[in-house]
């Protein structure tokens, strides 16, 4: 093998990039950026008669809880179709899908095309979302395969950052309905060229190998270590899944409200905020938690998981603290902490479902605990819009509960690590 072959540019980095910008495009436009949208969405459905005033924050709890719900319960469908399509085809797919939900969402008149639009960026999250991205990834990588995943990850925050920024100066100077068409392009003119063009779903299609390793060829091979751990019929039989997936349910109960209703909060009579200062707080939030990503994983390498876990939320418990007597000022207390954990959390609760139920069924032990997150972040968005209604339009009673939930997660993390004696057990066997 020649100096200049084994020097070459290794193309998994380019399908890193191409991951990453699908991450930042899809949750962005789905997730983290869609918020920025919703008080103008808001003020059209109550102007126009479709949704009564008394009902409005109610149909803006059910929207995004259905991007979640379908994000998540579609994730086993798109590992199964992984089967039998390449990952480039699912990401074209996803493109046309989370595209076609933005132009309908241009158009709604109605909560029923608001819902139907919700339906479709969800939808688009199982065929270009983190699953078929770790799955590609995976393809291309074996020993850094850690490094890859931790680049390609912070998609999912940058464009919770980068999104609102972008569509709020569109949204007042053309309106929110032009202002969501734009957007779209990002989607028609970038993301899916790229996956045509550019995604590569497996080293071999260039004629290399995982890592670009020149000497993975000649390497002896040597039989793989047999993955150990519980089964998913063990783990549900088990306390300690139920334990561990009620917790997850509550942190994700916390994080979903934030992340999609914190902005109607700041743009209502308590605070004042004006929309760009309101996505300028979400665009902290998003920030922080890609900090909050690499730094806890960090820690998680250096310390126990179960201790950092349980130092993120306490962190996490006290920055809710900020909503008893929130205003301008403390809301920005409550972003820096509240971002840094939430990223943190994220990394976490991945780490420790390995950790407390092994690698045997990981990929299916891993789903189930998503199916019961989502589901505990969509009650959160339904119960959160539907006390804001009962206090016409005031999100105050509904975030304060937010100490609430995550007290009692936080009182689930001590008690996971009082029983970490016998995950210990799990983990080493």
């Amino acid at each position: 093998m020649t100096e200049s072959k084994q020097n070459k540019f290794f193309y998994g980095w380019v399908i890193v990039g191409i991951s990453t910008l699908a991450l930042l495009i899809s949750n962005g436009l789905s997730i983290g950026g869609i918020p920025v949208f919703y008080k103008f969405v808001q003020g059209d459905l109550v102007a126009s008669g479709a949704v009564p005033q008394s009902e409005i924050q109610s149909v803006y709890g059910l929207a995004p809880a259905l991007t979640f719900l379908f994000a998540g319960f579609l994730a086993p469908v798109a590992g199964y179709l992984l089967q039998w399509l390449k990952a480039r085809a699912m990401m074209v797919i996803g493109c046309f899908i989370l595209g076609a939900g933005l132009l309908v969402y241009s158009q709604a008149t109605t909560a029923t095309m608001v819902y139907l639009a919700h339906i479709l960026l969800g939808t688009s999250l199982g065929f270009v979302g983190v699953l078929v991205c770790s799955v590609l990834v995976s393809n291309w990588f074996t020993k850094r395969r850690g490094t890859a995943f931790g680049i390609v990850l912070t998609g999912t925050s940058f464009g919770g950052v980068l999104v609102p920024q972008i569509a709020t100066p569109l949204i007042q100077t053309y309106g929110w309905r032009t202002a969501m068409i734009g957007v779209s392009l990002i989607i028609w003119l970038i993301l899916l060229p790229a996956a045509i063009f550019l995604v590569k779903n497996r080293p071999s299609d260039v004629g290399d190998v995982p890592d670009g390793d020149p000497t993975a060829r000649l390497a002896p091979e040597t039989p793989a270590p047999v993955p150990t751990g519980m089964t998913l019929g063990e783990a549900l039989r088990a306390p300690l899944f139920w334990i561990f997936t009620t917790c997850a349910a509550l942190i994700f109960y916390a994080i979903f409200v934030v992340s999609q209703q914190l902005n109607l909060y700041l743009q209502g009579p308590k605070i004042g905020f004006s929309p760009q200062q309101a996505a300028g707080v979400q665009s902290l939030l998003f920030g922080l938690s890609v900090f909050g990503k690499f730094f806890y994983g960090y820690l998680a390498d250096k310390f126990s998981t179960a201790r950092v876990m349980l130092f993120s939320a306490s962190t996490m418990f006290l920055s809710t603290l900020a909503f008893l007597y929130f205003d301008s000022t403390t809301v920005y207390i409550f972003a820096v902490l509240f971002g840094l954990n939430y990223g943190g959390t994220f990394v976490l609760l991945q780490l420790l479902v390995a950790e407390y139920f092994g690698l045997k069924e990981y990929g299916k032990i891993l789903g189930a605990v998503t199916v019961i997150e989502t589901m505990g972040g969509a009650a959160g968005t339904i119960i959160t819009g539907r006390l804001a209604d009962a206090d016409g339009g005031d999100y105050s009673r509904a975030f304060l509960g937010l100490i609430l939930v995550t007290g009692v997660s936080l009182g689930m993390v001590v008690l996971l690590n009082l029983m970490r004696g016998k995950t210990d057990v799990v983990h080493a066997s």
